[in-house]
């Protein structure tokens, strides 16, 4: 009985000295990475870059408000210190007096008028098919009574 308790506790020491320890992390990859989009037709002017040591992560990215500024948020972020960022905004907001009627795409008509097509679907050069069997007749007579 001594035996068997001694040989469980030494199991379960084995156990968990070969388990990993619950705080194991894996570090971190380094990367760099940006985008930025520029379209002047569309009132579009946006972008970002960002980049990593694979402790603590960098960037910034900027976006064209509707009232005319740029605003830049410039960040960083780590396991420490969290997520810090600071915010500017670039230019003054401008709100006209008075708006313009919304661009609008309207659909440009290329003269297209679709045909009745010149060709007239084949017809059917068979016949269906004649049933190849006869109706089978009843095995059975007309029902007879079996009360008196």
């Amino acid at each position: 009985m001594k035996v068997t308790i001694l040989v469980s506790i030494l199991a379960l020491g084995l156990v968990n000295a070969v388990q990993p320890p619950s705080g194991y992390k894996q570090p971190g990859m380094p990367y760099d990475f940006n985008y930025g989009v520029n379209d002047e037709y569309a009132g579009l002017n946006f972008g970002q870059n960002e980049n990593s040591d694979g402790n603590v992560v960098q960037g910034s990215y900027q976006v064209q408000l509707p009232d005319g500024r740029i605003q830049t948020v410039t960040y960083e972020a780590d396991h420490n210190n969290g997520f810090r960022s600071k915010v500017e905004y670039k230019g003054e907001a401008q709100f006209p007096h008075e708006f313009l009627p919304p661009v609008t795409f309207k659909p440009q008509h290329s003269g297209y008028q679709p045909t009745t097509p010149s060709y007239k679907p084949p017809q059917p050069s068979y016949q269906p098919p004649q049933p190849s069997y006869e109706a089978p007749q009843p095995t059975y007579g007309p029902p007879q009574p079996t009360y008196q």
